[in-house]
């Protein structure tokens, strides 16, 4: 009964694929909470979101440690925009202890401690300095799944009846992490018309902002099972900037920007429904900030707009992809001098990796097709991630998986994943997703260690000290680990741990030329030994 959906789910499993007309129902209560989301407000904060279709008078969540006891309470804001068919409620939640699981409902839960409804529950981040280990999720580029969405298309990598897609792997590998980072292109809304043109969906144009947010809805609500229960931290794509992907041309038709309605355009809807914490790191709305859990300080980037500079950003107003958006900050530079001020400020004996993810890249073994590949976004970050020795950089946009080498200025680091002085590049854009899969051109460039369009998944980072990490690329269909790669930066473990085992300090990486990972069998037994005592 928590994942309520705007449909009747048999509805959908029995739609066929073709001329889908899309129901208009809504709930009986309209007043009833959907859409639950997360997102951290600092190490004693956490912004609760969630969904309804009637404005909420005083939007409330009731908290506490002890699942019968929710009498702590936070209050915030309900907010919509003209064309939306839905309110979005935002509670920030202050005054928590770090590193704590709090029990939560919000308004009109038609519960109060009663455990029988299980309360959904969140954790606030570790404070920085903590080395405790831990996983966080990255998964780019991914939309509404069954016949609204990604499996429409015959093209796409075959589903069988005992896979999973990409939602329900994040689902059913919900505790095994503790965030889940997105970095653009949610839920592809403004495929609608391209799915309306290639015969899948029936819907008038008069009526394309309620494909448009019935699309937005379905989605959020085939997440729910996952942004309840963990932070959801988002970052801007193309796909949000407006309704209708900027236009196309079909035969003689052209459609543009225009067919947008009011509130579908300039990335409102993702202004609207979501929350994360600039105001704690000094960044702009839902555009650009930064946070920190344990050991880690994060940072997301907007590669859509504000490159700073005088550089046209691909969906700026006058851009290339006619997106007509932005800019967000209050002076041409303020996204760049923001980087430089918070990469400069962090400290790394107490967050000794730096992880940086924006959408678009400006490395990828791809055609340049259509502004593909940001070289705007590399002139405009790439000097400040060399300057602040970031670790790693993740985008999405294009629809593969990639693995490259550490770089710096397109050149491959010679010390590979074995200490080195450059960012490791990792490009995951194949979370699944009505537009299908890009294909990649060879021959490859230098820097390229694996690459793989056949299958979706998503990116699982662990975090075992101050030297050591490891990404692993899970396929969404099995969960079986297709590509693993354990990086090594040679530094000193000098903060407080809550996991004594995290002292160890693990052996180097050894690389071989071609890029392949071969871990120590010293590396093994010492990650056995983490394991077994975080078990304990």
């Amino acid at each position: 009964m928590w994942l309520s959906t705007i449909i009747s789910v048999l509805a959908l499993a029995s739609a066929a694929f073709a001329q889908i007309n899309i129901p208009g129902a809504v709930p009986l209560n309209k007043l009833e909470p959907l859409q639950h989301r997360l997102a951290y407000a600092g190490t004693t904060g956490m912004y609760v979101s969630w969904n309804t279709y009637a404005e909420v008078q005083n939007p409330t969540v009731y908290y506490g440690e002890d699942v019968w006891d929710l009498s702590s309470t936070a209050t915030g804001i309900s907010i919509t925009y003209s064309s939306s068919l839905t309110w979005s409620n935002h509670v920030k939640v202050t005054g928590l202890k770090p590193d704590t699981t709090y029990y939560y409902i919000v308004s009109n839960t038609n519960c109060y401690n009663c455990s029988e409804l299980a309360p959904y529950t969140f954790t606030t981040a570790r404070p920085a300095g903590d080395l405790t280990p831990y996983t966080a999720a990255i998964v780019i580029d991914m939309g509404v799944v069954g016949p609204y969405g990604e499996s429409v298309k015959s093209d796409y990598p075959v589903l069988t009846a005992n896979d999973s897609n990409t939602m329900q792997s994040l689902a059913r590998y919900v505790d095994g992490y503790d965030l889940l980072w997105h970095p653009g292109d949610i839920a592809y809304a403004d495929s609608w018309l391209k799915e309306q043109v290639d015969g899948y969906l029936n819907v008038s144009l008069a009526d394309s902002y309620k494909i448009y947010n019935f699309l937005l809805n379905q989605y959020y609500d085939e997440l729910q099972p996952v942004t309840s229960l963990k932070p959801y931290m988002v970052a801007p794509g193309n796909h949000e900037s407006n309704c209708d992907e900027g236009g196309f041309t079909v035969g003689n038709t052209t459609y543009d920007l225009s067919l947008c309605v009011e509130g579908q355009r300039n990335f409102t809807g993702y202004i609207n429904h979501f929350r994360m914490p600039s105001e704690e790191s000094g960044g702009v709305g839902n555009f650009w900030y930064s946070f920190d859990h344990g050991m880690v300080h994060y940072v997301s980037i907007n590669t859509e707009t504000d490159l700073g500079d005088g550089r046209i950003g691909e969906d700026d107003v006058n851009g290339p992809e006619h997106m007509a958006s932005g800019p967000f900050g209050s002076y041409p530079n303020e996204q760049i001098d923001w980087l430089e001020k918070d990469l400069a400020s962090v400290d790394r004996t107490k967050t000794p990796w730096i992880i940086v993810s924006g959408h678009r890249p400006w490395y990828a073994a791809a055609n340049n097709v259509s502004n593909t590949i940001c070289w705007n976004c590399k002139l405009a970050f790439e000097p400040l991630l060399l300057k602040y020795n970031v670790d790693m950089v993740f985008f999405g946009h294009i629809h593969m998986y990639e693995r490259n080498a550490p770089i710096a200025n397109g050149v491959p680091d010679p010390n590979e994943y074995n200490n080195p002085s450059s960012p490791w590049y990792i490009l995951n854009g194949i979370g699944g997703h009505y537009k299908g899969t890009s294909q990649y051109v060879e021959p490859f460039p230098s820097y390229l260690r694996y690459i793989q369009n056949t299958t979706y998944g998503w990116s699982k980072l662990t975090f075992h000290n101050c030297t050591h990490l490891t990404h692993e690329f899970v396929s969404s269909a099995n969960g079986s680990v297709l590509d693993s790669v354990t990086l090594f930066k040679d530094r000193h473990c000098a903060a407080s741990t809550s996991n004594s085992s995290s002292n160890v300090t693990l052996p180097a990486a050894d690389v071989n030329a071609s890029g392949a990972m071969h871990v120590s069998s010293a590396f093994l037994i010492t990650m056995s030994v983490i394991v077994v005592m975080s078990l304990l």
